[in-house]
């Protein structure tokens, strides 16, 4: 069983759930730190670059500027989530952070949010790592926690897919078609490779994010209800096309005292079928009354 975060604070939701709090504050003591090692110089090599090399997430197998190889580190695929740019950077991504983790974080709870979050940015450091070279990025240290930044924002938008967001906070737009048109554009720009920007790694987490809330029983989102609606017609056709007409005969009686069963004085109707289906792409399963579950069951004997 799920241990789900119990938020509290107002109207009963907490603004600032705990693993989300604790994100922030270490972002922002990493950011000082930061800050404080730009004017600091160690014979010649600036602090900085010191704290780059070994723990933002470096290239494999090339040469820095100063002459001796990147310094690739297996912990630096977390570390690097905790590093940024600038303060616009760090702005961005902590309120992008606050504003669609929260609520992932009450409903997954503290603990299995955390991990999401810090898988996705590990899987969009891979991601980066293996592709940009392919696509011909020049090798530099890449940092910040927009891909796992990503993996929430895509999460929100599986969860939440029918939820306004105010853009500039006057504009309101659906969380699906917000975030959506967000992956494409970074999809677009992946050729800008002179952007210093990691548009694979945003990708890579939105990719993680989008892959685990489909393997995730826990949650029915509206992009599972569509696959198995199209599982379900195609299989129809399948069977119906298929199916000799002998096996048709046999089984005709014991159909129709099923359907009896279910309702004593009118037989299921396709068309109610397909309005349970077109319930469960809105609704949700959990949400089908207890009959319209026996509907669909029966129906998917009298399919076999």
């Amino acid at each position: 069983m799920t241990n789900y975060y119990q938020p509290r604070g107002i109207f009963g939701f907490n603004l600032f759930p705990p693993v989300i709090k604790n994100l922030l504050i270490i972002n922002a003591a990493v950011f000082f730190v930061q800050i404080i090692m730009e004017n600091i110089i160690f014979n010649g090599i600036p602090a900085s670059y010191i704290l780059n090399k070994w723990f933002a997430l470096n290239p494999i197998l090339v040469h820095d500027p100063f002459g001796s190889s990147f310094n690739f580190q297996i912990w630096q695929l977390v570390t690097y989530q905790f590093m940024h740019g600038d303060f616009s950077h760090i702005l961005f991504n902590m309120f992008a952070l606050w504003m669609f983790g929260a609520e992932i974080e009450n409903i997954f709870g503290s603990k299995k949010f955390l991990i999401f979050y810090l898988l996705a940015g590990v899987s969009a450091g891979l991601l980066h790592l293996f592709l940009s070279p392919l696509l011909g990025s020049s090798p530099a240290f890449t940092i910040g926690a927009s891909g796992s930044v990503f993996g929430v924002m895509t999460a929100f938008a599986l969860l939440f897919p029918d939820r306004y967001i105010f853009l500039y906070f006057l504009i309101p737009i659906k969380a699906k078609y917000l975030i959506g048109f967000l992956i494409v554009f970074e999809f677009l720009a992946i050729n800008s490779a002179h952007s210093n920007v990691a548009h694979i790694a945003h990708l890579g987490g939105a990719l993680f994010g989008l892959i685990y809330l489909l393997l995730d029983k826990n949650f029915d989102i509206e992009l599972k209800n569509l696959f198995r609606k199209k599982y379900y017609y195609k299989r129809q056709e399948y069977e119906d096309y298929y199916t000799p007409s002998s096996r048709i005969s046999r089984n005709d009686d014991l159909d129709e005292a099923i359907y009896k069963d279910l309702n004593e004085e009118n037989s299921i109707s396709q068309e109610e079928i397909d309005k349970i289906l077109d319930k469960i792409s809105k609704y949700g399963y959990q949400n089908l009354t207890e009959r319209e579950k026996r509907i669909l069951y029966e129906a998917s004997k009298r399919m076999k």
